[in-house]
């Protein structure tokens, strides 16, 4: 059974429920832990049929013209526009952040169907000068085929959005497989892609975009099927290793958005002022359950014991809730199971002469049942080998530095390499930062915090963050195969490298 919360929205969202409803996975609200829907899973053989379908919508979709399917994006970003505010709130009451960043996410989708109906008219490739006389050469991008999508709880519908209106104004049909702790942001998103859809009419064949409900084997299927032309994973490094070695073994693309640990170096000609909004939001946005969540901070001697003592009141103070209050500015973390690796976390950092400020549980009036903690400030004697791992909560560690170049080694020591950024005055600092000498991220940030990446530039990282890109820049180019065509229009055949082959 749902609540009458739940169902207005769903209703109101386009979303018959009764299509989906079983006991096989539960959406279990992380804001009370409460039960807010059951639903059916999609066997192997369902699996199976919905890969074919989409492959099938491929093979016709390729053929519109690029304008023609920007339109059907245009068209499913005016219907984010109208349930922006429902959908928002499915995504609070389903994942857990505050409502602000639920609504944040919903226009984060609009964000990107605009940046990909400009797109749909800009997918240019090259006219290259030949070495041989009468010749021309040029390049051009085509679809690559089905791009099959699996999705994390702590963005439950902005990266599919990030990779479905790419891949569509590209020429592709979508897969997607949502985490099995989100499912009815998935189906609610799919219903109003689904209006977008009636709306545009008979060029858009049957199955161009499909939803897979289910858990872990459901996804290693698709990742198996050699119909799924590429594939683009958000989630754990672990997961993100285990894609990339069937993708490898059968030759295929992929794109991988996985673990970030993400620093911040605060400089001594920084703006503190700034630094703190920054640091704050950085590090407890989404209870830090975003992979660009600020875990470290390096902190320069000369500002330390003003930012740290100051940090501590405002931590103190944060207020901590049910995320559809608007007062609310950290919500629950998402389940037991991320409450429990917290706690095992700050107890490492404890043994390790970590000095640890919050990171309690807090009791919230009708919520005994969900994981609401203090957001975490362990101050650390340096950095530590268990700093190097990534615990998905909002834990922040802080370490002294009185050189950068020791600061900078620090950001770079650990495996992941998704986001970072610097607080600085110093043109130098900040220069030497982005330099090829300073952060090795995919991401590096001046006078900003390492969070709050916008839809125009690619979003991802390096080392065990994948090295993958989505949504802005030239990311489009993933999703579409490049071929090279030379044209002969004299009446010789001169050959490449001059050649001589008289025959």
């Amino acid at each position: 059974m749902t609540s009458p919360t739940i169902q207005a929205l769903l209703s109101e969202l386009g979303v018959q429920l009764a299509d989906y409803q079983g006991d096989a996975i539960h959406s279990i609200s992380p804001i009370d832990g409460k039960p807010l829907a059951s639903l059916r899973a999609d066997s192997a053989s369902e699996v199976q049929a919905r890969i074919a379908k989409a492959h099938a919508a491929y093979l016709q979709w390729r053929s519109v013209p690029a304008p023609r399917r920007g339109e059907l994006v245009r068209l499913f970003g005016e219907e984010l526009r109208t349930h922006k505010a429902a959908l928002g709130q499915l995504v609070t009451m389903e994942a857990g952040k505050i409502l602000q960043e639920g609504l944040g996410e919903v226009q984060e989708m609009i964000d990107i169907c605009d940046f990909a109906v400009g797109l749909s008219r800009q997918l240019y490739g090259l006219t290259i000068a030949s070495e041989r006389p009468g010749h021309r050469m040029m390049e051009q991008w085509h679809p690559v085929g089905v791009v099959g999508v699996i999705s994390a709880f702590n963005f439950p519908v902005a990266v599919w959005a990030w990779n479905a209106a790419l891949a569509l104004v590209c020429g592709d049909s979508v897969v997607w497989k949502p985490s099995e702790k989100t499912p009815l942001t998935a189906i609610a998103t799919h219903a109003l892609f689904m209006k977008a859809v009636s709306r545009f009419g008979s060029d858009a064949p049957a199955g161009l975009a499909e939803l897979i409900i289910g858990g872990r084997d459901s996804g290693a299927q698709m990742v198996e099927d050699k119909r799924i032309a590429l594939v683009s994973a958000t989630g754990s490094t672990r997961m993100g290793k285990q894609v990339a070695e069937v993708c490898a073994r059968r030759l295929t693309r992929s794109i991988l958005e996985l673990g970030g640990n993400n620093a911040m170096i605060v400089a001594p000609s920084a703006d503190l002022e700034m630094a703190v909004r920054a640091i704050t939001f950085s590090a407890v946005g989404t209870a830090g359950q975003r992979c660009t969540t600020l875990r470290r901070l390096f902190v320069h001697d000369s500002v330390y014991d003003t930012l740290v003592p100051r940090l501590k009141k405002i931590y103190a103070g944060l207020p901590v809730g049910n995320p559809l209050e608007k007062s609310t500015l950290v919500g629950p973390l998402i389940d037991a199971g991320s409450y429990d690796a917290m706690q095992s976390s700050l107890a490492v950092a404890k043994s390790e002469q970590g000095q640890v400020f919050g990171g309690e549980r807090v009791a919230v009036t009708g919520c005994e049942a969900a994981y609401y903690v203090r957001p975490s400030l362990v101050e650390m004697p340096t950095q530590t080998t268990s700093m190097h791992h990534e615990t998905f909560a909002p834990i922040m560690y802080i370490v002294r530095y009185s050189d950068l170049d020791q600061a900078i080694d620090w950001n770079n020591e650990v495996p992941q390499g998704l986001s970072s950024s610097i607080f600085t005055t110093d043109m130098r600092e900040a220069e030497r930062f982005v330099s090829a000498t300073g952060s090795d991220c995919g991401i590096a940030n001046v006078n900003i915090g390492p969070s709050g990446a916008e839809i125009g530039g690619a979003f991802g990282g390096e080392k065990d963050t994948g090295g993958g890109r989505e949504s802005g820049s030239d990311a489009w180019k993933a999703y579409m195969r490049r071929t090279t065509n030379t044209f002969n229009y004299s009446h010789a055949l001169p050959l490449a490298q001059g050649i001589s082959f008289d025959i």
